[in-house]
């Protein structure tokens, strides 16, 4: 494994992304041809105190300081994984209604793969956009019959 990649690991699964009850804000932009989500995201929290993207969690803005959002010589795959990481262990320990910028999401990305499926399974988290976690889930999750 590359040097810079075990580094930037062991921030995702170590650095603290402790988010304020009801105040956490996803995004997703994994495969998508804009970053629109990313950016209304940013903007609703620049507008609203009190809520965070994992950029503003302590975890989130060493990975940027990092430069992880650029890639460097990550793969696109390492760079997932990474991020990946960081957002389980923030949807683990979130709390309450989260806040989600994720039109068109891929079911390739982060927020299908890792975010989704965890904030199912954490009974901390009540709704996302206000609505029944399961039922915001249901757009997203395509369920084999």
């Amino acid at each position: 494994m590359k040097q810079f990649f075990c580094e930037a690991m062991k921030v995702a699964e170590t650095c603290d992304v402790s988010t304020p009850e009801d105040g956490l804000v996803l995004y997703s932009v994994s495969f998508l041809p804009t970053k629109e989500n990313r950016e209304q995201a940013f903007q609703y929290v620049k507008d609203h105190s009190g809520f965070v993207t994992i950029e503003n969690t302590l975890c989130g803005s060493k990975l940027v300081e990092m430069s992880l959002t650029d890639k460097g010589n990550l793969t696109d795959e390492e760079v997932a994984s990474i991020w990946a990481t960081a957002s389980e262990r923030m949807i683990k320990n979130a709390k309450g209604n989260i806040t989600a910028f994720v039109d068109g999401a891929n079911p390739r990305s982060v927020f299908c793969r890792v975010e989704l499926v965890n904030i199912l399974e954490n009974p901390l988290i009540t709704t996302i956009n206000g609505e029944d976690k399961h039922l915001f889930a249901s757009k997203y999750i395509k369920y084999e019959k």
